[in-house]
């Protein structure tokens, strides 16, 4: 965090001639359990990684915004003109031109900013890179101008940004988890209700640790895949006449199984059904402080995405295994699929260990390496000085 942080205030101060009036840091997250439920109106259990992204920001007069970014090094300007309709501001800058807009389409008078943004979340392995720093940039400007605006009715807005003015169909998961996470718990999220309850998660007290494997597989066909699954999930629930997935309980699955004539919808029906299960069966066994026991749920999470949902490619698969092999608790796949992260529960010892038999088995595939790194769940956005 020092590091990015520090990156953040040096590249203000190179680009403004000054230092920032402060600095605002949001996370990076993964998902413990819970995959495409969220737009089945399910839930979902995602964690903060201690991986952020910094905005170094200040006011200044007008409606206008300047955002320097580390990884591009460009500089992006807008005023209320770009702002005024979705999709004018383009590239990465259209993350923080729709907080902006987002802000003022909810009535918000939104300082004019100076921004600079580092990052030490991965691009494109699935960690929400987008959300931090939606989040970030969001609650810098909610403090620069003392808008009134409580963390309960951030993540939503965000999601706004996302959604209706970069034309991402993110759900609320991402921007909850970069905003509402708590250090040491996992965000239990009804993403109907959008009610959230902090589940503690403390790995470090079990003597465990979470593995994130960053599988370096490009997302393959991932945008026309994900429109599928959602099409498909959509249509099985109006075949059994219910408003989502999510309203289908695990003790009415195979009479609604037995409903449906498609077997591909079968399937994708199977895993939405079952995962929320999983998601409320991890909640219990974190509740009652049983952190080693949700293993083999994050396993069943896996299996279940690759054979019902199928959206795990080959690294991923090899990944997953051979963390198992190797002596993880668990192992899964997590984020929407077709490349990205895997996670798996390790003895906080052995983590190095089963890292280099994930590498050792994508070197035996012809693979290119993957990246790893261990984290513990950690907190939301916040402001830092």
């Amino acid at each position: 965090m020092t590091d990015v942080a520090e990156r953040a205030a040096a590249g203000f101060r190179t680009r403004y001639g000054e230092p920032p009036a402060g600095r605002w840091a949001a996370p990076g997250r993964v998902n413990l359990i819970g995959e495409h439920t969220d737009y089945n109106d399910g839930f979902v259990l995602p964690f903060a990684l201690p991986l952020r992204t910094v905005a170094a920001a200040a006011g200044q007069d007008g409606a206008r915004w300047t955002v320097w970014s580390e990884l591009s090094d460009e500089t992006v300007t807008f005023g209320a003109d770009e702002v005024a309709e979705p999709g004018r501001v383009t590239g990465w800058g259209a993350y923080v031109a729709g907080v902006v807009w987002a802000l003022r389409d909810a009535g918000h008078d939104v300082p004019g900013a100076r921004l600079a943004i580092a990052s030490d979340v991965p691009l494109g392995a699935g960690l929400s890179s987008s959300a931090a720093l939606e989040a970030a940039v969001l609650t810098a400007l909610v403090d620069l101008g003392g808008l009134d605006l409580p963390a309960e009715r951030q993540p939503r807005l965000a999601q706004r940004a996302e959604n209706v003015y970069v034309g991402a169909p993110t759900g609320i998961m991402d921007q909850s988890a970069a905003i509402r996470c708590r250090d040491g718990h996992a965000l239990f999220l009804d993403c109907r209700t959008e009610e959230v309850e902090h589940i503690p998660f403390d790995l470090h007290a079990a003597g465990l640790a979470m593995l994130v494997v960053d599988s370096h597989a490009p997302h393959r066909h991932a945008d026309g895949e994900y429109a599928a699954r959602r099409r498909s999930c959509e249509a099985g629930a109006a075949r059994l006449g219910v408003p989502a997935l999510r309203d289908v309980g695990i003790d009415q699955l195979d009479t609604a199984l037995a409903r449906l004539d498609d077997p591909e919808t079968r399937r994708r029906v199977r895993h939405v059904v079952t995962e929320d299960q999983r998601v409320l069966d991890t909640v219990a066994l974190l509740r009652a402080g049983r952190v080693r026991e949700i293993g083999p749920l994050l396993t069943a999470s896996h299996v279940s995405m690759r054979d019902d949902f199928e959206i795990t490619v080959p690294e991923i698969d090899t990944a997953v295994e051979a963390a198992l092999a190797a002596g993880a608790l668990g192992a899964r796949m997590t984020g929407g699929g077709f490349g990205g992260c895997v996670l798996a529960l390790v003895e906080v010892d052995a983590a190095e260990a089963v890292a280099d038999a994930v590498t050792a088995a994508y070197a035996k595939k012809g693979f290119p390496a993957p990246g790893h790194v261990t984290v513990l769940p950690a907190g939301g956005a916040t402001r830092l000085d």
